[in-house]
């Protein structure tokens, strides 16, 4: 969606003359998907609050949108589409010259989720939104599986609309792929002060009901009642489309584009989460669905369709997310990644405030950061404090993303003022004495 979109949207603007289509198997064409967790728990009013562009405002630029239209199976050689007409119960073929694969990913459905039981949702589109709204209606137990940043957002969304929350993960921490150990415990106990019953090291064996509903989730620790249960276990990319095209898949599983989001297929362009691009730390393929890198890629891949000539550099895994007073943010690598790798890295952790510790309501922050033994080079940075602090991140995403080294960092530039941050700020001690560790 947010792929598909922006491509439309940038191919227009390159090429005001092409006839540009979109098509949707949904209801909905352009909207916030991040912003769900935040709408069930009352941050935003209501679910037309998400919704950034109309089928009528695309359609008033010249781009083409049909919704309820499923692209079933497409053919290359032919250069057409065979789209299903949900509402007409039809099916069409239509011809492209250019094409863009936004299929996007869908939330993983274990076998055990699978029973048809009420009150058992996932949360990736507006509908599924709606449905856990339904379903909360004379909720008051609800279980949470999986302590991923999804399922981390709604548990505050839940806890906020008083329910209380068991939130269930089989590993041994909770916000796994994207912390080391520390900072996870720190994710837990931010959770469990907030009454969130946090149950790490546990596996969901099976569901239990009652009159077609749920009514807990069974567990190699013991049963769980429950009045609402929401899986949150991970996502894979929509791939069906394209491999059935003869559209190469990459080693994580999502579609192979060169850096101008092109297929190994002629004609075809893929872009989104449904899409691997590379690491430009790490310079391999990764798959890292977020809406920015879905944003960018669509733009790059608008531009290319449309006779322009765009590339995309890569990401370097920046993301944030919230979790009650808190925040915690990370780019580039944590130190179990870089080890997974085979780096010789080294992390330091260091504590401070988010801003002058003598003025007024200043809170802590934690900050890690990582580099390689031998080059110096920057390779990550972890952050939890407060949410507005946690920003920082985005000062070790962009030097990141330039391969720059740790020196780098604690020479930069960086504002200071009281309210803001320590003359010294926490970004600086950190690299300081990290530079000194290597």
């Amino acid at each position: 969606m947010a792929a598909g979109m922006s491509a439309a949207s940038r191919a227009q603007r390159q090429n005001p003359d092409a006839r540009i289509t979109v098509y949707d198997r949904g209801d909905y064409v352009s909207y916030g998907a991040c912003g769900l967790p935040y709408v069930l728990g009352g941050d935003v009013d209501g679910w037309d609050a998400l919704v950034a562009r109309t089928p009528g405002q695309m359609r008033a630029r010249g781009i083409g949108v049909r919704l309820r239209h499923e692209v079933t199976g497409l053919d290359p050689a032919a250069g057409t589409l065979t789209v299903l007409d949900r509402d007409a119960g039809r099916t069409l073929t239509e011809p492209y010259d250019r094409l863009l694969l936004a299929t996007g990913v869908s939330a993983l459905r274990p076998d055990w989720a699978q029973t048809g039981l009420g009150g058992v949702h996932v949360l990736r589109e507006i509908p599924d939104g709606q449905a856990i709204e339904a379903s909360l209606k004379g909720a008051s137990r609800a279980v949470v599986v999986g302590g991923g940043y999804i399922g981390i957002e709604l548990t505050e969304a839940l806890r906020s609309r008083g329910l209380s929350v068991v939130m269930l993960e089989k590993a041994p921490e909770i916000a796994g792929r994207g912390l080391d150990t520390g900072n996870q415990r720190r994710v837990r106990e931010e959770l469990e002060r907030n009454g969130v019953d946090v149950r790490c090291g546990t596996s969901v064996e099976g569901l239990t009901g009652r009159d077609g509903r749920v009514t807990g989730v069974q567990t190699s620790g013991g049963l769980v009642r429950a009045d609402l249960v929401i899986v949150a276990v991970g996502v894979r990319p929509n791939v069906g489309l394209a491999k059935a095209a003869g559209v190469r898949l990459g080693k994580t599983g999502a579609v192979a584009v060169n850096i101008r989001q092109e297929t190994n297929v002629a004609g075809i362009y893929a872009a989104g989460d449904n899409t691997e691009t590379i690491h430009r730390v790490t310079r391999r393929k990764v798959h890292i669905p977020l809406g920015l890198t879905a944003n960018r890629m669509g733009r790059i891949a608008g531009v290319n369709m449309a006779g322009g000539d765009a590339t995309f550099p890569g990401i370097v895994g920046t993301s944030i997310f919230k979790f009650f007073g808190l925040g915690a943010a990370r780019t580039g690598l944590t130190q179990a990644e870089a080890d997974a790798l085979g780096l010789k890295a080294l992390s330091v952790d260091v504590k401070s405030t988010d801003h002058a510790g003598y003025y007024k309501d200043a809170q802590p922050i934690h900050v890690r950061l990582t580099g390689e033994v031998g080059t110096g080079r920057l390779l990550g940075a972890q952050l939890i404090g407060c949410r507005e602090s946690i920003k920082r991140v985005d000062v070790v995403a962009a030097l990141l993303g330039q391969r720059a080294d740790v020196q780098a960092l604690f020479d930069a530039d960086l504002a200071y003022a009281p309210p803001f941050s320590g003359v010294w700020d926490v970004l600086l001690v950190a690299a300081d004495k990290l530079k000194r560790e290597l």
